[in-house]
């Protein structure tokens, strides 16, 4: 057998999650199959284990021999390393001298000056955040550089160079930006964050639910609306969840509204009538941004509930506990885990005890109070 690796095992309703440190994937396995991947990983021979598995299952030992070693070699037989974007490394580049748009965003107390050097940098970061805006500020407590050079965006933070990333790799630039802006603002290092996951947070100002989705299934939609009824954005598109607290922490980030829920919003935000449009070819959108009601973007609360949310038209109203398993399946494609173990097994122990949701709505009241019972533990 290969050399051992370090993984993790969280059974939950008849399967086993389980985390392989080498590549930071989650795989999910029958326990029996989980059990053998014990045994091997505890460095038992393929026989003897074969054997045991022969007997318990009245199988012939040539046919669990075979089936050990299959599962050893897909396993251990190609070294999956751990999987990282491409970051271009460019040693000698030198931040510009001058740069077309500097601005300066307020998060509570802490203000950020960051220096684009075109209108190009610019809107690859900045309509998220112009509601942060402040111009009368003299001083700063972080700096960031974002500039094109050699067809790569560099991101520089306090003059240190934190990667560079060539045009098909845009959005781990941005994803690295909202990870600095946050590990600002909450002074917490990237170790210390358990995830980040592509939901919307709200809150009732006690805890927090995450909505999840396939993009267009109205996640944003539903969180403008209950951020119009008296619930708080946490945060949007970007959720972070930090490791010693498991708790979900605000991202300032404005709530991106597609075209097709205008109709459904104006009469409630008439200032998105004369908001500014952004096409984003490369995710086949056209967005406006909302801005968010949250007046404490240093707030975190817990999380006891995730919600698979769908906008269906016409539909009947439909929301029901759905299997872990499916919630987790569907969780982790477009998150960003931990790589750290410690951290890994923190997110194993968060998920189990999570409640997973699927709420099915067409008509908005319906879902208003369908969430404000989930809120409420009276579902």
């Amino acid at each position: 057998m290969n050399s051992k690796t370090n993984i993790l095992y969280k059974t939950t309703e008849g399967k086993t999650i389980t985390w392989f440190e080498s590549s930071n994937k989650y795989l999910i396995l029958e326990n029996t199959t989980a059990d053998i991947l014990k045994s091997l990983n505890k460095g038992i021979s393929v026989n003897e284990i074969a054997e045991d598995l022969s007997k318990n299952l009245s199988v012939p030992l040539d046919t669990t021999i075979d089936f050990i070693k299959d599962l050893e070699k897909r396993i251990y037989g190609a070294k999956e390393q751990l999987e990282t974007e491409e970051i271009i490394d460019y040693k000698d580049i030198q931040i510009p001298k001058s740069f077309e748009f500097i601005k300066y965003y307020k998060v509570n107390n802490v203000v950020f000056k960051i220096s684009y050097l075109s209108e190009k940098e610019l809107s690859l970061v900045h309509p998220k955040f112009a509601h942060l805006v402040n111009e009368n500020l003299a001083s700063f407590d972080y700096e960031f550089d974002v500039f094109i050079n050699n067809n790569a965006i560099f991101l520089f933070v306090d003059k240190k160079q934190i990667g560079a990333w060539d045009n098909k790799n845009i959005h781990y630039f941005q994803g690295k930006f909202s990870m600095e802006f946050i590990q600002k603002i909450h002074q917490k290092e990237e170790n210390e964050w358990m995830g980040v996951f592509h939901a919307s947070a709200v809150s009732n100002e006690k805890k927090s639910i995450l909505f999840l989705g396939d993009s267009g299934n109205g996640k944003s939609t539903s969180l403008a609306l209950l951020q119009a009824h008296g619930f708080t954005c946490l945060a949007d598109d970007f959720v972070p969840i930090d490791s010693e607290k498991r708790e979900v922490y605000s991202f300032p980030a404005s709530i991106s509204i597609k075209k097709s829920s205008l109709e459904t919003l104006l009469p409630i935000y008439p200032e998105l009538a004369t908001t500014a449009e952004y096409n984003f070819t490369r995710l086949n959108k056209i967005v406006r941004y909302l801005k968010p009601n949250n007046n404490n973007y240093f707030s975190h609360l817990p999380c006891n509930d995730l919600v698979f949310i769908k906008y269906v038209k016409d539909s009947d109203l439909n929301c029901k506990k759905i299997a872990k398993i499916d919630a987790f399946q569907q969780l982790i494609p477009d998150s960003w885990l931990s790589p750290k173990k410690e951290n890994a097994q923190i997110f194993l122990d968060w998920f189990d005890s999570l409640n997973c949701y699927q709420l099915t709505y067409s008509k908005n009241e319906e879902m208003l109070k369908t969430v404000s019972k989930i809120f409420d533990n009276d579902l």
